[in-house]
């Protein structure tokens, strides 16, 4: 994107004073989002999301896997972002790499919470199969089409409705007769159990923009913004994680309004996104 005039820069810093942005929504509304699922028939689940402009695909892939020693009564769960070159010019090289780490580990840190797993919005404990033995490790694959701004969100919106879509194989584990064999895993062709996303939280980011901040900003409001904080919030509006970007800093108290605006506009999101993903699975099912 070519950098904004100053006089583009004020129109938008004037617009959203006066909570009028350039696409006519207030400061705490979200672009029209809408959702696809079942779009990688390969994958155990998969979805894509537009908001806006913003066009992402998630993915899902279950494989069986060992637990870890430290946590050996849970499954594992990997993210993987990837920005393509064609979404913006910027994700060329080094930029798309760069870009591609940084939310991996937001997603990362605003879905499965700490090290020990604590408030994880995707409970590692519901992939175990047999307690230090066998667990389901996911894989989960996004992948950026195109790019105007708040990514965060787009990619944890598309990531909740790749788990909904997702069917994981039921398994029957059988334990050796005697240390010279093998345990038995036997995974069904025909059984799946559907991933349980009732906890599976969305991603609120607030764009600080002068003295103001708003919701899913653009790519012209970003790159006027000081920081963002990106706050993930379930249904019983728990915080399963919070991140920062943006080199100014937030007085505690800016933070503690800025949880309580998002914990507010969580819920108009997750109503929307749980009706987009509903209708997108009748869809799916519809089809001959």
């Amino acid at each position: 994107m070519e950098g904004l005039s100053v006089g583009e820069r004020n129109f938008i810093k004037g617009g959203i004073a006066q909570d009028l942005r350039n696409d006519g929504r207030k400061r705490l509304t979200y672009r029209p989002i809408y959702v696809e699922t079942g779009v990688i028939p390969q994958a155990n689940g998969s979805a894509k999301v537009k908001l806006g402009a913003t066009d992402v695909i998630a993915s899902v892939k279950a494989e069986l896997g060992k637990p870890t020693l430290s946590h050996p009564d849970q499954g594992k769960v990997f993210i993987y972002v990837e920005c393509s070159p064609t979404a913006e010019p910027s994700f060329e090289g080094r930029g798309g790499e760069e870009l591609s780490t940084e939310l991996s580990t937001a997603l990362e840190r605003s879905l499965l919470g700490g090290k020990s797993g604590a408030g994880a919005g995707i409970d590692p404990a519901s992939l175990l199969i047999k307690e230090g033995k066998v667990c389901w490790d996911l894989y989960v694959d996004c992948l950026v089409i195109s790019s105007d701004g708040n990514l965060l969100d787009a990619l944890g919106a598309a990531i909740k409705a790749a788990l909904s879509n997702t069917g994981i194989p039921r398994v029957q584990f059988r334990e050796a007769a005697s240390s010279d064999e093998h345990a038995d895993v036997d995974v069904s062709d025909e059984e799946f159990l559907q991933f349980d996303t009732s906890g599976v939280p969305v991603i609120v980011t607030l764009t600080k923009v002068g003295r103001h901040y708003i919701v899913d900003a653009t790519s012209e409001e970003e790159s006027l913004m000081s920081s963002a904080v990106s706050i993930s919030v379930n249904r019983r509006g728990l915080i399963c994680g919070l991140t920062k970007r943006g080199g100014a800093g937030l007085d505690p108290s800016v933070i503690l309004d800025m949880i309580s605006v998002a914990k507010h506009v969580s819920e108009q999101l997750i109503n929307k996104l749980d009706s987009e993903i509903e209708a997108a699975e009748r869809a799916n099912e519809e089809e001959p």
